[in-house]
């Protein structure tokens, strides 16, 4: 199976790892908007070429998987590539899933290639198990968690406030509301406390850090919703620390079964992860493998993680699936 990378970011190098994980699969081009001079990949033989080439390279590849982000890049690029691969994408701005579905779905299906979407740990891992949930209790409750672990949106915000030389975000989980739903309570929980927010920043020389800290903690819809903590460290700490991008999460169902509902039961799913962008690129690599199966069927137009059944994840045949995982 030939994968394709486009966009060769913190996602598209983890893709490339991942790859090599992947014994059906081999990495056979990158397209990027660098330099492809510029691109130093860890796999050897596999050429980097300009993102405006991609359409040329259309035949030589099963899978194109695109790792822009999705405030501008996968909105335009996820439709405009379908028209020429069988894609794959992270789009992960919630609200707009649908629009994003709709053009990507038009898009592959007037040119007969199958494309997915939204694929990743949340949506993707997260929406499945929300979905497996509400179809085994139907009379209950959700709840989502995120963290504990670094927000990419969050710390690029604290980056562009006036003073402010560089910093992270991490958000965390209330423990005394992840314990309340783990003990079946069903709490009405509101945001404040779902989460907590903590800031490391590394102020310019003579910035002023109490303005640095009211701006972030008033910031409207990333901090002031928060209890949200901020600490002042300097570059070689921030660079020590707090380098990495570790996330993770937790989706519970809560629900009640019976004549009287007198019996309750509570499904929690949780994510630890060192590295979000790796983790992200090695559902996405599974996802992609079901995309291939499925235009090999004759299938065409836009998925979802909900459209997939989990044995197209799998390199293993259906028999070796029912030996051993059944």
């Amino acid at each position: 199976m030939r994968i394709g990378i486009y966009g060769y970011g913190n996602l598209g190098r983890g893709v490339e790892a991942a790859v090599r994980q992947n014994d059906d699969m081999e990495l056979v081009a990158v397209f990027t908007r660098r330099n492809p001079a510029d691109v130093k990949l860890q796999t050897e033989g596999v050429k980097v070429y300009a993102a405006s080439e991609a359409a040329r390279h259309a035949d030589e590849i099963d899978v194109l998987v695109l790792c822009g982000g999705s405030a501008t890049d996968l909105p335009e690029q996820t439709p405009e590539l379908a028209k020429y691969f069988n894609v794959i994408d992270s789009f992960d701005t919630h609200a707009r899933i649908p629009e994003h579905f709709a053009n990507v779905d038009k898009a592959a299906k007037e040119s007969g290639h199958t494309a997915l979407i939204s694929c990743g740990w949340d949506p993707g891992m997260f929406s499945l198990n929300r979905l497996y949930a509400n179809a085994v209790l139907p009379q209950g409750n959700d709840y989502t968690f995120w963290g504990k672990g670094v927000s990419q949106g969050h710390s690029d915000a604290i980056r562009r406030v006036k003073g402010v030389k560089n910093g992270k975000q991490y958000t965390i989980p209330v423990e005394a509301a992840l314990e309340s739903v783990r003990n079946g309570e069903n709490p009405e929980l509101t945001t404040r406390q779902k989460h907590t927010r903590e800031c490391f920043v590394v102020a310019e020389e003579g910035a002023d850090l109490a303005q640095i800290e009211k701006d972030i903690k008033e910031m409207p819809n990333y901090f002031s919703d928060y209890d949200t903590t901020v600490h002042f460290i300097s570059e070689e700490e921030l660079q020590a620390n707090h380098s990495g991008i570790p996330h993770g999460g937790f989706v519970f169902r809560t629900g009640v079964t019976g004549f009287n509902g007198e019996h309750k039961h509570v499904i929690e799913y949780s994510l630890k992860l060192d590295s979000n962008p790796e983790f992200t690129s090695s559902v996405i690599l599974a996802y992609a493998r079901a995309v291939n199966r499925l235009h090999q069927e004759g299938a065409n137009g836009c998925k979802t993680v909900f459209d997939v059944a989990p044995a197209y994840l799998s390199p293993l045949s259906g028999e070796e699936l029912r030996a051993h995982m059944l």
